[in-house]
């Protein structure tokens, strides 16, 4: 899962190459997010990510504090921020949360959380599988409307 991890930035940045801005503002589906918004989504969730371990491991049990990620997606930052910007800064984060990932130890993967969005307790092994997830999913999004028009 963290070879998944590491291999995101790399996996979205081929994802959007050579798209066009007017193939960065259509939605992946019906009703659904532009290429371009899932481009920003993907640090803008990964940082949550980032900051979500480093509780989970500095403290007992924290709460961590959920985000609406539809209004974040309609923020100026992402409707006037090139890509390129969250690109780099996917790739940044990514080294440093690697490093963490890299350093752990079994007893640091039972570590806890609560998220106010699930019921109980969670891990951090499943925060691992759970962006572990994330960056394919959201590629799969962009990759597979590209092949679905032949971009």
């Amino acid at each position: 899962m963290i070879d998944e991890i590491a291999a995101a930035p790399d996996r979205l940045r081929e994802a959007v190459r050579g798209l066009s801005d007017a193939q960065l503002d259509t939605p992946y589906r019906d009703g659904g997010w532009t290429l371009r918004q899932v481009a920003h989504h993907l640090p803008d969730s990964h940082m949550n990510g980032f900051t979500r371990l480093k509780l989970a491991l500095t403290e007992e049990a924290p709460i961590v504090k959920p985000y609406d990620e539809s209004s974040w997606a309609r923020l100026a930052d992402v409707r006037e921020t090139p890509i390129e910007i969250s690109l780099t800064l996917l790739d940044a984060l990514h080294r440093r949360w690697l490093t963490i990932w890299h350093s752990l130890d079994d007893a640091d993967f039972r570590r806890t959380f609560r998220h106010p969005e699930h019921d109980g307790v969670l891990t951090v092994d499943w925060l691992l599988a759970q962006y572990s997830w994330h960056g394919r999913h959201h590629v799969g999004h962009i990759t597979s409307l590209r092949e679905r028009r032949g971009w």
